[in-house]
């Protein structure tokens, strides 16, 4: 099991055909470093796909997701910081294609 202690969501789009070491270069770039036991969430600019980069303390993981109908709900990056810390709940929506904003920040502890 990989353990996620924080999730992250990048805001600004990122190409899907970027690899785990390009998407370890912008998570450089956008959070400062790759942290041990997180998970980094980035999508395309037309919001149908989204890719999970997991740091593990050894290496990274790299999962991804595509929606055939509809988007993800993304935060708009000029209105936004360039990076948000999710809840587990929040997660769980997003990947769902819910409004996770809705819910209620109570901590940034996650789990996948």
């Amino acid at each position: 099991m990989i353990r996620i202690d924080a999730l992250w969501l990048a805001a600004e789009p990122i190409d899907m055909r970027a690899g785990a070491e390009r998407l370890l270069a912008r998570v450089v770039q956008v959070f400062g470093v790759a942290q041990a036991h997180h998970g980094y969430l980035f999508a395309n600019a037309r919001g149908t796909r989204i890719k999970l980069l997991v740091h593990d303390g050894f290496g990274v993981w790299c999962a991804a997701r595509r929606l055939n109908a509809g988007r993800f709900i993304w935060p708009v990056a000029a209105g936004v910081t360039p990076s948000l810390a999710l809840t587990a709940a929040q997660f769980d929506a997003l990947v769902l294609g819910l409004p996770w904003q809705r819910l209620p920040e109570l901590c940034s502890i996650a789990r996948v």
